[in-house]
């Protein structure tokens, strides 16, 4: 598949977070209350109520569902992968609600069925930027592990021409944490490809290199 050409967004074109200035602490005891009221609930009626809270598109709301939905990985699969898509497509409008869905939801989908990496591989071609996004962070865990390095390498490889600097970032932030199971690998990937990759990514890439890494990836 042919790598498309930057794209290309303005400071002005970064969503603002909108939040009602609950704390983060109070928003994660909120999530404690929702889980222990839904944990036995069937599946499609819990799904049902999260729906709610995306409806304000507020921080707190999303990062409730996020905290919520954490609690049932074990049993993610397809189905889930499809409803979590869904929310990408409807809910999301920032970075945020993003890495909430795509870094601990749409992940333990891939940790469960790796199969699903290629729907993932999907949404680096998509118009929008939260789901492109969301294609390098839900690969987070599986850099972190050291797993499925080849795939990770493809997907940054493929967006590293976006000039995105949501998708930019996301990017660098892959590759971080890609780098300290697979150093090698990374370090020959980003010479490799140094003529697409933006100073941006490059300076989010960096920050758990060796020294002489950096040296080498900056210089």
């Amino acid at each position: 598949m042919p790598i498309p050409g930057p794209r290309r967004a303005s400071a002005a074109s970064s969503a603002i977070v909108k939040t009602c200035g609950v704390r983060g602490d109070a928003v994660e005891e909120i999530a404690l209350q929702v889980y222990a009221e839904v944990k036995r609930w069937p599946a499609t009626r819990r799904e049902e109520l999260m729906e709610r809270p995306w409806e304000r598109g507020r921080r707190e709301g999303g990062a409730v569902v996020c905290h919520v939905m954490r609690r049932f990985t074990r049993s993610f699969g397809e189905r889930e992968f499809r409803l979590f898509e869904d929310w990408l497509d409807r809910h999301v409008h920032n970075w945020a609600h993003t890495d909430g869905v795509a870094s601990r939801l749409v992940a333990a989908c891939l940790a469960n069925d790796p199969s699903l990496m290629e729907r993932v591989w999907e949404w680096t071609d998509s118009p929008n930027r939260w789901k492109r996004r969301a294609a390098e962070v839900s690969l987070l865990q599986e850099a972190r592990r050291g797993r499925h390095t080849v795939f990770v390498l493809r997907v940054a490889r493929k967006l590293l021409p976006d000039r995105d600097d949501m998708v930019e970032k996301g990017v660098g932030w892959l590759l971080k944490e890609a780098y300290p199971p697979r150093p090698a690998e990374v370090v020959a990937f980003l010479l490799r490809e140094q003529n697409a990759t933006s100073r941006l990514t490059l300076r989010y890439a960096a920050e758990k290199m060796t020294p002489a890494d950096r040296r080498r990836i900056l210089g």
